[in-house]
């Protein structure tokens, strides 16, 4: 699916029809087949894996890792968020996940980026298995990375029930944030 099309979907699950866009106009986009979010999946985390040393580590103790390689998020006073990822479990593609997400107040623009979420624990894939969506930052802790926090962990400080990190940020939106964003099984 192209960026634009994405874009187009998060504009019109904002409802931020006030854009001077003809939304109403663009063509029914298409979610990614299988295959193209299996490859983009694993090149994502790969990538991580080659950028942070911290990832890589956390990948070989994690339970299941979430995710999502291409997330877009636009907004115009009321914004929005979504993209589609995967659950890798023992190293395999187990089940697929959208993320969408909702905003509002000043905010103007449009971004893509990336995220990867480590559950550590049997807590986090029971929940993420059991409930209905899991919103971030509602029930398992959920630890975003950064440069700052990454540099003061080791695995013997590793306590929590998940880490996430955030990657391939592009766009013109000032932050990215996954607090809020619900996470919900999808068929694929």
């Amino acid at each position: 699916m192209t960026n634009i099309r994405k874009i187009l979907i998060a504009l019109v699950l904002t409802g931020a029809t006030a854009l001077p866009l003809s939304i109403a106009t663009a063509p029914v986009a298409q979610a990614a087949s299988v295959e193209e979010l299996n490859t983009e999946s694993n090149q994502s985390l790969q990538k991580l894996y080659d950028t942070n040393p911290l990832a890589k580590q956390l990948s070989e103790d994690a339970k299941a890792i979430l995710v999502f390689p291409s997330i877009i998020k636009a907004g115009l006073v009321f914004g929005g968020a979504y993209g589609e990822g995967v659950l890798l479990e023992d190293g395999k593609i187990d089940k697929y996940y959208n993320s969408v997400s909702a905003s509002w107040g000043l905010q103007v623009g449009a971004q893509s980026f990336g995220y990867a979420v480590f559950l550590m624990t049997d807590k986090a894939i029971n929940y993420l298995n059991e409930s209905k969506g899991w919103e971030i930052g509602v029930g398992p802790t959920v630890v975003v990375m950064d440069e700052g926090a990454a540099k003061n962990l080791s695995s013997s400080t590793l306590k929590d029930d998940a880490y996430a990190f955030i990657f391939d940020q592009e766009g013109l939106m000032v932050s990215v944030s996954i607090e809020g964003t619900k996470i919900t099984r999808i068929k694929q």
